[in-house]
């Protein structure tokens, strides 16, 4: 019995090995040879602090849709990590609150790239630091900040935020801050500041002095032209698409991506699904939610719309994201039957902006992000480990190895690059 079991081991063994060889041997694809040639940055990936402790952490695969397990996987290269912050009261109390707030996703960064899995992801500055690190082999993180108002009233939090490695930011979202207007005025036509407040001004030119980016996703159309016009350097979308093909406040209308355009800048198309198509993304939610629900009932499983998910403390909604797999993998195969009847937003509706957005404006002025962990991720690219989708996807439609190079990161580092000569000239003077 102990040989037969040896014997049946060994053979198992072997038919592994033989697997693995025969999936070595096979030769990549074309888009598998791109995707390996260039170096893939996606600009806007959220983080939840309770997935940067020493037990649980990016080094292995935490139930987000980053982490480095992830990113080996699905072969890209960098994930900007955000440093979001929601917006609060214009005061002394929501400002210290903002700040802490900011300090944490900081440090969770820090700790990440020094302690956690110093072996395996890097902080990366500058330009340069990105081409450097990618040839080592490690993956590459980056910090941005969503929103302005940790900043304060003190302008000097501009240098104290660039000393911790961030390398854009934008001056508002959801909500008006003191530093910009946002686009959430198109709602009801009420601004604070018509466009940037003095202290926004401010801002902008210190960002160039030290040499972060400036993104305009989230503020307002006034706010934005007004940093188009007062940067001395390109300015960036971060995660946001073409208001052309889907009619939503935080997208970039034409004259918007001209703006961007003439500024040597690049918008960073994302993979936010009911930005990209708010027809598809409602009409398959709704039946998908439905679809849950019912088979939910059946095994005494909640269903819960996303507000409800972000008012959950992490330990519960570690539970929750258990449960809800659970229940999707109890109705996958009904899923699949219901994306044929109701399709979801996928990568193809992604790259569809990408051309549309290229063709506007210009193959150098086009990038990706994800907007991953913050509400972003379609079918075909719902988490790090499906990058190559993408990819696949842009070869399809006859992009060249040249220009995808550029869209999935060349034109992002030849803005960074842009920022950081300008920081130096302004700080030579």
């Amino acid at each position: 019995m102990r040989l037969s079991y040896s014997i049946g081991t060994l053979f198992t063994a072997l038919i592994l090995i033989s697997c693995a060889q025969e999936k070595k041997n096979k030769p990549m694809s074309t888009a598998e040879q791109i995707h390996q040639s260039v170096i893939t940055i996606d600009t806007h990936d959220d983080i939840n602090v309770g997935n940067f402790t020493d037990s649980l952490n990016y080094s292995t695969e935490t139930q987000s849709q980053v982490h480095i397990p992830g990113m080996e996987a699905g072969g890209l290269d960098v994930a900007w990590f955000i440093v979001y912050t929601g917006q609060d009261s214009l005061n002394a109390t929501g400002f210290a609150n903002a700040a802490a707030n900011a300090d944490d996703k900081f440090n969770a960064i820090h700790r990440l790239v020094d302690t956690y899995a110093s072996d395996r992801i890097e902080l990366a500055l500058t330009a340069a630091d990105v081409r450097r690190i990618w040839k080592s082999g490690k993956k590459i993180a980056m910090i941005g900040i969503e929103n302005g108002y940790p900043l304060g009233n003190d302008i000097n939090n501009v240098e104290v935020f660039y000393n911790r490695g961030a390398r854009y930011m934008s001056l508002a979202h959801n909500g008006h801050s003191q530093l910009s207007d946002s686009n959430t005025g198109e709602k009801d036509g009420v601004y604070l500041h018509n466009g940037l407040s003095a202290l926004g001004k401010q801002v902008i030119e210190k960002m160039n002095y030290y040499g972060i980016m400036v993104d305009i996703s989230h503020p307002s159309k006034e706010a934005i032209r007004q940093m188009a016009e007062l940067s001395k350097t390109p300015i960036i979308a971060s995660h946001s698409s073409a208001r052309a093909l889907c009619d939503h406040s935080r997208n970039l209308d034409d004259e918007q991506l001209q703006w961007v355009k003439e500024s040597g800048g690049v918008v960073q198309t994302v993979a936010f699904s009911s930005y990209l198509h708010t027809e598809k993304h409602n009409n398959y939610n709704k039946a998908k939610d439905s679809l849950l629900k019912s088979v939910g009932a059946k095994h005494n499983i909640a269903v819960l719309d996303k507000y409800e998910m972000r008012a959950l403390a992490f330990d519960a909604l570690q539970e929750y994201i258990k449960e809800r797999e659970k229940l999707e993998a109890l109705a996958a195969e009904e899923l699949e039957a219901l994306k044929k009847e109701v399709p979801p937003v996928s990568v193809s509706d992604f790259v569809d902006h990408i051309d549309y957005i290229k063709n506007k404006i210009g193959i150098d002025h086009v990038g990706i992000s994800s907007d991953f962990d913050g509400g972003g991720g379609i079918e075909g690219w719902s988490d790090a480990s499906e990058s190559l989708n993408v990819t696949k996807e842009l070869v399809k439609r006859g992009y060249s190895q040249e220009e995808i190079g550029k869209i999935w990161g060349g034109n992002l580092l030849r803005v960074m690059e842009r920022v950081e000569v300008v920081a130096a000239e302004l700080q030579a003077k």
